[in-house]
């Protein structure tokens, strides 16, 4: 062990031995490959992780739009019905006490999930407003609210021409829905006799039922989406616009930074792993490299100074190995037993051999650094110079002279003007063509970590219009390639039950494919056509080209990861991904076609959506 300690202190000291810089090399390494992949893991993940937590908040915000959207939705439809109504159109003509005790009780409204109801005549004259509780008593206060409520408020002007709309107002310290609605006959016919308006109240207790969250009703009004972050929890504000557009109140609510703090445990995790490993393998190569090959070196090293000290040429204990250092051994034995009688012929064979080596190994270094040059020359080397250089010098040159007349001096400034703007547009493209590179390379990173964390779960599934996914494919197919794509589909809403985003990559991958397989069948041009059906409680959409098509024998292999018909792809993959994303949204996809030549169909079945959704597709 002391033997031990002392070669190596006696290696540190020694700047130039093998061993030494072998250590110095691997620590130098260690050190900056940690470096690289901590700033590497830093510059990928947090970036990753920050962008989903941003999508996380602005799904929040929209939910909660689209919640109290649809709780006002709901109140519109109800003064909707009251407005379009026969009795509402002669009760404002003539007020009746029976229309008032049968539309007006508190079993009425408890129906209609409403707690106030108003008629208002033209002249802004209230003919009857009611409020009620949970308990189904009249309150005079929250009756008087809504009257100075109903006052402040312009009808005519917040409908615009509209039968009907919605809005929230605060009447003291309740929020509530309001719809209203112009009296008209049941047929929408006759001319307004005024205005039905209906309230429902909103509690931090259904905010908080609709979102599915700790949610409060804020009477604070705030002025667009506010985000306050801690290190563990996010309180997100959002406005609850008035009449007017002005907020009359705020949603809040506090959801955890899981994403963001995943992201941080996974950064600390993913550095610590990397540089644990580093450290491993960088001890494993030194120990390695001072048993393998220093190590033997000394031997060989000893050797040889027994002999340089000695003169004697005693041959080097074999000690078994038949590696590079065994055949060193094995070489400098013969060279040792040969050495007496053909001394010169070795030294001369030994240096024309270590001059080819040395050249063999320049001309391997020089060969791997004009690699790189010799691809960026490449790119470059197409690229015609923007302006003559020799040209701009001579014009800069003779601009230099005093004795250059007015008009041939403007001529030239401005010849050399439009060399530098020229040569400036370059460097701009140049920097340019760099962006859409680094660009590329983020967009991928996103739909992967939208692909990852879909791998782990099922896509939420909602109606989607089949037709729109279609027409947007589409658009992009019949641009992106050289081949002309003529595209037939239906015009009518095919609407579907899948996830959005899932389905339009997976009808995009389709037509990329049916624009291959026509380009494969060596025409300019082709068609894709596309049909919707629906079989049952499912919807059956049929994509046909008419391209190369396939043998009906490899059908099922189409779908095998790896597999693909094209012998210059290495993918095989885009088949397989749509495949296991239709069996996500609880779909399925085959292939058909009846041979070489004949083109193909891809079929895509979907569940279609109840009848209850069908307006969010429309």
């Amino acid at each position: 062990m002391a033997a031990h300690v002392r070669r190596h202190v006696g290696a540190l000291r020694n700047p130039r031995s093998l061993g030494t810089r072998l250590v110095l090399i691997l620590t130098m390494v260690g050190a900056g490959g940690a470096i690289a992949i901590t700033l590497l893991l830093a510059a990928v993940i947090t970036p990753s992780f920050g962008k989903l937590e941003r999508r996380s908040v602005e799904a929040h915000v929209d939910r909660t739009h689209a919640a109290l959207a649809e709780y006002a939705n709901k109140v519109e439809s109800a003064v909707k019905d009251y407005g379009d109504w026969n009795d509402s159109y002669d009760y404002m003509a003539r007020p009746t006490a029976a229309f008032e005790r049968e539309s007006f009780s508190p079993l009425a409204m408890v129906n209609l999930d409403v707690n106030a109801m108003a008629y208002v005549a033209n002249d802004r004259r209230i003919v009857i407003a009611r409020w009620i509780d949970e308990a189904q008593h009249d309150q005079p206060a929250m009756r008087a609210r809504l009257v100075r409520m109903i006052a402040g408020l312009n009808l005519p002007r917040l409908l615009r021409g509209r039968s009907a709309t919605n809005f929230y107002a605060r009447m003291g310290g309740v929020v509530a829905a309001v719809g209203v609605a112009k009296v008209r006959r049941s047929d929408g016919t006759g001319d307004p006799r005024g205005f039905v308006l209906m309230a429902r109240e909103i509690s931090s207790r259904q905010l908080a039922a609709l979102l599915q969250l700790d949610a409060t009703i804020d009477l604070t009004p705030a002025r667009g989406e506010v985000v306050q972050q801690s290190r563990a929890w996010m309180t997100i504000t959002v406005p609850i616009d008035g009449a007017g557009g002005a907020p009359v109140a705020s949603a809040r609510f506090a959801v955890p930074r899981d994403v963001s703090m995943l992201g941080q445990r996974m950064l600390l995790l993913a550095v610590a792993g990397s540089v644990l490993l580093l450290l491993v393998v960088l001890m494993m190569l030194r120990r390695m490299i001072e048993r393998l090959v220093l190590t033997p070196l000394a031997r060989v090293e000893r050797h040889m100074e027994r002999v340089r000290a000695s003169g004697s040429l005693s041959l080097l204990e074999d000690d078994g190995r038949r590696d590079e250092i065994g055949s060193l051994g094995l070489s400098f034995n013969a060279m040792l037993a040969q050495l007496k009688d053909l001394r010169e012929q070795i030294e001369a064979q030994s240096f024309a051999l270590g001059r080819s080596e040395s050249a063999v190994a320049v001309m391997h270094n020089v060969r791997n650094a004009l690699s790189p040059i010799s691809t960026v020359i490449s790119h470059g080397i197409g690229r015609a110079a923007p302006v003559d250089q020799a040209m701009l010098a001579r014009a800069a040159e003779e601009l230099g002279k005093a004795d250059v007349p007015a008009t041939r001096r403007e001529k030239l400034a401005a010849f050399v003007g439009a060399g530098v703007a020229a040569m400036e547009t370059a460097r701009r493209e140049q920097v340019e063509q760099l962006g859409i590179g680094r660009d590329a390379l983020g967009h991928v990173l996103d739909i992967i970590g939208q692909q990852q964390a879909a791998a782990h779960e099922r896509p939420q599934l909602s109606a989607c219009d089949m037709t729109d996914v279609i027409a947007q494919n589409a658009t992009i197919a019949r641009y992106s390639g050289k081949t002309h794509i003529a595209f037939s589909y239906p015009a009518e809403p095919c609407p579907v039950l899948a996830n959005r985003v899932i389905l339009s990559q997976v009808v995009g991958n389709l037509f990329a494919n049916a624009a291959e397989a026509i380009a494969a069948a060596g025409r300019n041009g082709g068609r894709i056509t596309v049909g919707c059906a629906r079989i049952d409680d499912r919807i059956e959409v049929r994509i046909s080209d008419d391209g190369e098509g396939f043998d009906p024998a490899v059908g099922a292999t189409l779908f095998q990861r790896g597999y693909s018909t094209r012998a210059h792809k290495s993918g095989g993959l885009g088949l397989h991904w749509c495949a296991n994303s239709m069996t996500a949204m609880e779909g399925a996809l085959r292939l058909e076609s009846d041979g070489r030549g004949t083109g193909a169909t891809a079929v895509l079945t979907l569940r279609a959506p109840a009848a209850t959704t069908l307006d969010a597709v429309a």
